[in-house]
C-alpha cells in the first residue's frame, strides 16, 4: 500500500488531495500547525492528523507531500530530506491522483474555484459521475475533493506558484490573466508567460477555453491560436481573432436570490438560471457551460444542470443573522474579487449599508495593490481594515493594512487587532445592514464575533 504524508494538511488543496488519495487506497498522514474544522474532519475520515510540526510525524516510508507554503526549516520536511524520502509537490500528488482521466483544468487570478465548482456540480447532476479537486467546499455534493467512477476529473488549477505546470490537462479553462502573486513572477509578462506555457501543457487534440472579457486571457488566446492550440472563447464582449467560436453571454437577469442570463455559441441562445447572486457568477457560469459542452453534453442540459449549483464554501456565503443585519463571508483576496463582491452585496443589500471589514492577504500583495484595494473598498458605505494575514510570506516595513486605508481619504478604518476590528464593524450596524468578512485568511473565523457582538444586549 502506498504510504504519503501531507505537511499542512488542513490547507484547502492540502485536504483535499490527501482525501482523494485516500479514497484510492493509500495510506495517508498529515500534520497542521494548529487544529481546524478541516483537520477534525480528516481525523473522523480516518486519517492520522497530527497536530504540531515534529519529524516524529513523518512514516520513513511514505512519500512527503508539500505546498509552496511549507518552508525548508520546516522539522517534517527536514527530517524527510535527510532520509531521502521521496518529496512530491501538492500538484504532483493531484496529477497522480487524477491519472488515466480525461484532466478538467480550471486557472486565473480569481474565478477558478467557482468556476470548477460549477462544471463539477453539472456533470454530477448529470450523471458521469466525476470527479474533482477543489479548493473549497462544493454545496449541496460534499466537501473540496471526490473521486468518482466517470472518466472526467475536474481540478482548480493553481497559478500562485506555478504549480498548474504539473498538469497535462484535455481541457483548460481560463477565467482571467490579471497579474497577481508578482512576489514570485516579479513581472506581468512573466506571470502572462507561465499562463502560455500552462496552455502548452493542453494534450495534443486538447482545448483552451478563455474568457474574453479579460485582456490578458484575450493575448494567451491569441498566443494559442498562433502556436496550433485549439481555443474558444467566452464573455460578454467580442471573441478573439481566430479561436474556433465565441459564447456570448447576454445581459443579466437579477433577482432577490439569484441571476441568469442567455449564453450563444451560434446555435441559438439558451438560458442559464443560477441560484447564487453576482454577475461574475453568471460570467463563471458561461465559462463552465462552455466547457461542458465542449465535453460532449447537450446545450440545455448543461445549462438546467447548472442551475443545480447551491454555491461554494466563502463565496458569499451566509453566515448568519442577528438583530435583522446579515453577516457574509467572502475570500476575495485580490482587487478585482473584492469589487465583485461589493458589486453583488449592493445588489442585494436593499436600504441597509454594506459594512466591510477586510483582511488583507500577503505583504507582496497588499504593497502592489493598496491603491486597487482602497478603489474597490469605496464600493462600501463602512470599512475596517485589520492586519494582514501573512500566510507563507515574513512581515515587511511598512506594509500593513493601514497602507490601504491611507489611500482611502478618510473613509477606512484601520484597527491592527482583528477581534477589536470585528467589534468595531458591528458596533455600528442597523437593522437591515449586510457585514462582509472579506479576505483570503482567519477572517472567515470573525463572523461568529460579528454575529455575537450585534446579538449582545
Amino acid at each position: 500500500m502506498n504510504a504519503y504524508h501531507f505537511i499542512g494538511i488542513g490547507g484547502a488543496g492540502m485536504s483535499v488531495v490527501a482525501e482523494l488519495l485516500a479514497d484510492e487506497g493509500a495510506r495517508v498522514s498529515g500534520s497542521d500547525a494548529k487544529a481546524s474544522q478541516v483537520t477534525r474532519r480528516l481525523a473522523e475520515e480516518g486519517l492520522a492528523v497530527a497536530v504540531g510540526h515534529d519529524a516524529a510525524n513523518v512514516p520513513p516510508e511514505a512519500t512527503v507531500v508539500v505546498s509552496s507554503a511549507i518552508r525548508e526549516s520546516n522539522p517534517e520536511l527536514a527530517v524527510a530530506r535527510r532520509r531521502g524520502q521521496r518529496i512530491l509537490h501538492r500538484s504532483q500528488a493531484l496529477a497522480l491522483a487524477a491519472a488515466g482521466r480525461d484532466f478538467v483544468a480550471v486557472a486565473g487570478a480569481h474565478g477558478k474555484t467557482t468556476t470548477s465548482a460549477m462544471i463539477a456540480t453539472a456533470l454530477n447532476g448529470l450523471g458521469l459521475d466525476p470527479s474533482w479537486a477543489i479548493g473549497g467546499t462544493v454545496m449541496g455534493v460534499g466537501g473540496g475533493g471526490r473521486l468518482g467512477g466517470g472518466r472526467i476529473f475536474v481540478a482548480e488549477a493553481d497559478e500562485s506558484d506555478a504549480s498548474f505546470l504539473n498538469y497535462a490537462p484535455r481541457l483548460a479553462l481560463v477565467t482571467n490573466v490579471e497579474p497577481d502573486h508578482l512576489d514570485h513572477y516579479g513581472s506581468r509578462e512573466a506571470f502572462e508567460e507561465a499562463f502560455a506555457d500552462f496552455a502548452r501543457r493542453i494534450v495534443p487534440g486538447g482545448l483552451l477555453v478563455v474568457c474574453a472579457d479579460s485582456d490578458g486571457a484575450r493575448r494567451l488566446a491569441a498566443q494559442a491560436v498562433s502556436e496550433g492550440i485549439r481555443a474558444v472563447s467566452y464573455g460578454r464582449g467580442q471573441g478573439v481573432d481566430g479561436v474556433e467560436r465565441h459564447v456570448r453571454l447576454g445581459a443579466a437577469d437579477r433577482g432577490p436570490s439569484g441571476i441568469s442570463g442567455e449564453v450563444d455559441d451560434g446555435d441559438g441562445a439558451v438560458t442559464i438560471e443560477l441560484g447564487v447572486v453576482g454577475e461574475h457568477n453568471l460570467l463563471n457560469a458561461a465559462g463552465a457551460w462552455t466547457a461542458g459542452v465542449e465535453l460532449g453534453l447537450g446545450r440545455r442540459e448543461m445549462a438546467a444542470a447548472l442551475a443545480g449549483f447551491a454555491g461554494t464554501g466563502r463565496r458569499f456565503e451566509l453566515r448568519g443573522v442577528a438583530s435583522g443585519v446579515r453577516v457574509v463571508d467572502d475570500y476575495a483576496h485580490h482587487p478585482t474579487e473584492v469589487e465583485a463582491t461589493l458589486r453583488t452585496a449592493r445588489d442585494v443589500v436593499g436600504d441597509g449599508a454594506v459594512r466591510v471589514l477586510f483582511q488583507p492577504h500577503l505583504y507582496s500583495r497588499t504593497r502592489e495593490f493598496a491603491r486597487e484595494f482602497a478603489r474597490a473598498l469605496g464600493l462600501a458605505d463602512d470599512v475596517v481594515v485589520t492586519s494582514v494575514y501573512g500566510a507563507r510570506e515574513d512581515p515587511v516595513d511598512g506594509v500593513e493594512g493601514d497602507l490601504i486605508t491611507s489611500h482611502m481619504a478618510g473613509a477606512g478604518q484601520y484597527v491592527a487587532d482583528r477581534l477589536e476590528a470585528a467589534r468595531a464593524i458591528a458596533s455600528r450596524c442597523a437593522p437591515g445592514d449586510l457585514v462582509l468578512t472579506v479576505g483570503a485568511g482567519d477572517v472567515t473565523e470573525l463572523a461568529p464575533v460579528i454575529l455575537e457582538t450585534i446579538g449582545a444586549p
